[in-house]
């Protein structure tokens, strides 16, 4: 008989810290992001609230919680990350803490950048991988991106959170460029997008001027870890985004009254919002194991951000469809939140590949057959 593998516990419950950040977000947000100012700023030529990102980013030091203290961060975890992440989603903050914070940050602290990562972690600067959205870990993504002369050329497409980047982190076959977005021949232009509160932009390079970052990781590698590790993180943006759908429409028709009843008492309602509840508890451990494989650099990182996100994708945009459909009427309207969540649940849904992507891309992890015509 072989000797079992002891392997240590572990407590995806919430810690105290995080429970006290979590506070702390919330105290933020309650003061900054009301849903009425985010909705106002998405029909502004602005969609990104520059003075809420420095404040969890500068002042509540929400840059720096999963980086080391020697380049100026917090020393905490992706834990910490992820709960910030869970009150971003549940106010559908216009911040660029994604795809700065996280995938940026991740890349930057692949390839061992430690100047780039200090000015991250300060909150002062606001980088973005330049990847176009839709890209999944897995799949090197497709580069139109030339270097001749330390200048850049080419285009990449559909790039999420960087219409607020100062510095591009731009990966051209084995190497990483660092470009100045205000610098000469770097065009940005935002794409008609579904969220206006995670806008996309195409970034053309015509001769930019761009400076060669020494890495100790490839680009194509650092890419495939920045972008795991940010699918592994939008998982707890999604939780707290079905979570305040829920939080809210229970207490919508709690006290929404029709037919001489409060539309809470219907039994049909009460199913739908208890199948909800099961869906949205499912997620919270998806999402909490991804986040604690990614700070614990598991094994199982790469099972569990699959997981993760092919079913808090689709847990979020049920959860906003219901936030919609059982408020009725007003649900439909451009006065009443819905639509936000609705629309940043869709779209998240799509980041660094949809659902069923990841659940083909899983099955080859689990070494899982997939079906072919003969057994269908």
């Amino acid at each position: 008989m072989t000797d079992r593998i002891e392997r240590p516990t572990m407590d995806l419950l919430y810690s105290e810290q995080e429970d006290f950040l979590r506070e702390t977000i919330q105290d933020v947000l309650s003061k900054g992001c009301e849903w009425t100012s985010v909705l106002a700023l998405t029909e502004s030529e602005s969609t990104i609230d520059r003075e809420l990102w420095h404040t969890l980013a500068s002042e509540v030091g929400g840059a720096a919680l999963a980086l080391p203290e020697k380049i100026g961060g917090a020393g905490a975890s992706w834990r910490e990350s992820a709960v910030v992440l869970e009150e971003l989603g549940r106010a559908v903050a216009p911040v660029p803490y994604l795809g700065s914070a996280v995938v940026a940050t991740v890349y930057a602290q692949s390839i061992g950048a430690d100047d780039v990562l200090a000015d991250l972690a300060s909150g002062d600067t606001v980088a973005a991988l330049a990847v176009s959205a839709g890209a999944p870990w897995f799949r090197p993504p497709a580069h139109t991106v030339t270097v001749s002369s330390s200048t850049l050329t080419g285009t990449v497409t559909s790039v999420a959170d960087a219409a607020a980047a100062d510095t591009l982190l731009v990966p051209v076959g084995d190497d990483t460029y660092l470009v100045d977005t205000s610098a000469a021949g770097v065009h940005l232009t935002t794409v008609v997008s579904l969220d206006e509160t995670r806008p996309l932009v195409d970034i053309t390079f015509d001769a930019a001027p761009a400076r060669r970052l020494d890495g100790t990781r490839p680009a194509g590698a650092a890419t495939a870890v920045a972008l795991r590790a940010g699918t592994a993180l939008l998982a707890s943006e999604q939780l707290g985004l079905a979570e305040h759908c829920l939080a809210a429409t229970v207490e919508y028709l709690g006290v929404r009254r029709q037919f001489g009843r409060v539309l809470g008492s219907y039994q049909a309602l009460k199913h739908r919002l208890a199948d909800l509840w099961v869906q949205i508890n499912q997620a919270r451990a998806a999402a909490r194991y991804a986040a604690d494989c990614l700070a614990s650099d598991s094994d199982d990182l790469a099972v569990a951000a699959a997981v993760a996100h092919a079913w808090c994708s689709e847990v979020a945009v049920h959860a906003a469809e219901e936030y919609v459909q059982l408020h009725g009427g007003i649900g439909f309207t451009w006065e009443h939140p819905a639509h936000l969540y609705l629309k940043r649940a869709k779209s998240s849904m799509l980041l660094f590949g949809g659902p069923d992507v990841h659940r083909t891309h899983l099955a080859s992890l689990i070494e899982l057959p997939l079906p072919t015509l003969e057994t269908i």
